[in-house]
Parts: structure tokens; sequence; C-alpha cells
């Protein structure tokens, strides 16, 4: 089977540039942010928080639908199936849970029964507080090796806010069948986390 090997096929290597658009508010929080509602296209989107002169990169996901898709978070933000994070705390780059989803949650579902009223006003300030990037991208291989890339980046980061990322994630990038893209990443904002250029 044939692979890709970086001294023989270079050449092949392809070029793109990806635009992100945003910030978009949270759904339902659009008058009290002073932001657009989101764009709903086939693509990936950036989960952010405000910060220092521009936008923390948090999350990274995919979708065929990116309203479906955030307000598919919505509801398991609100169920307690998420990580539940002091907004205040992530503006500045640090990582302090309220409340550990996943399979704690599912674990632990009378002690979120018993703090819920304080839990799901974390939730409500959370979501207020995320700033939400979208660039379109047709192709879900591009998507989900996009995906990875962003997240790996962060993952290997020795910068301090690095550690706000949720980590686990199940992540599909580049087999070593698939020719790499250089991407350039292409934003009017200030986003900490997304490098200028990157392969996936």
């Amino acid at each position: 089977m044939w692979s890709y090997n970086r001294i023989r096929d270079s050449s092949k290597i392809e070029n793109k540039e990806i635009n992100w658009k945003g910030p978009f508010s949270w759904p339902g929080f659009e008058k009290e942010n002073n932001l657009n509602t989101i764009i709903d296209v086939a693509g990936v989107y950036i989960l952010s928080f405000e910060y220092k002169d521009g936008f923390l990169l948090y999350a990274v996901g995919i979708t065929n639908s990116t309203r479906k898709r955030i307000l598919t978070h919505a509801r398991e933000y609100r169920k307690g199936n998420y990580n539940i994070l002091d907004s205040d705390c992530a503006r500045n780059g640090e990582r302090e849970e309220i409340w550990h989803g996943w399979k704690y949650a599912k674990t632990h579902k009378e002690e979120f029964l018993e703090k819920k009223d304080y839990i799901l006003e974390a939730t409500e300030k959370q979501l207020k507080s995320f700033r939400i990037f979208i660039a379109e991208i047709p192709e879900l291989r591009k998507r989900e090796r996009i995906e990875a890339a962003l997240m790996q980046n962060i993952y290997v980061s020795k910068e301090s806010w690095s550690e706000l990322a949720d980590r686990g994630m199940h992540l599909k990038g580049r087999y070593n069948v698939e020719i790499p893209i250089e991407i350039q990443n292409l934003c009017k904002q200030k986003l900490y986390g997304l490098p200028n250029n990157i392969e996936i």
C-alpha cells in the first residue's frame, strides 16, 4: 500500500487557506454579548474565551451543521454531561473545574442533583462567555484532520494556557496514505492557540 514519504513526496504537499469567521455568540446570549448568532454551515468550530487582547482556544469540533451541533452541546452542558469551568478563571487562561462531566457525571448523578442549582448557574455563565469561531469546510476528512491538528497543537504547547483545553478527545489526524496539507489560518481576531500555519 502506498504511503507518504516526506523526502520523496514533498512536492505533493497542498497549500490551503482557511478563513475563520467570528466571534459569534452562543445562541440565546446574542443581545447580552452584542454579537451575531452563529452561521449554519458544515465546517470546523472553535469554542474560545475572551483573553487579554484576543481570544483563547478552548476546544475544536466538527459538524455538518454548526447550529445543530451547538444546540446539542447546549443540552449536554445543561444535563451536566460536560465539564463546567469557572469562567472568570478561564478568561485568565486558568483551568478551574466546577463540575467534571463525562464518565464522572454518569457515576455521580446524586452529586449533580445535590449541586444542580450551583452547577447550572456556572453552566449558563460559561455558555454566555463562549466566543465561537467557524470555518466552512465541506469535506469531512479535511474537517477531521483540521480538528486533530489544532487540538494536538494545543496538547504539545508549553504555554500555561494550554492546560485550559479538554483532553481525551477522539481525534482522526492524517493517515500515512494521505498527502499532507499546509494550512494558513486567516482570522481578523487574535486567537491564542490558533497557529498561523499548521500541517494537517
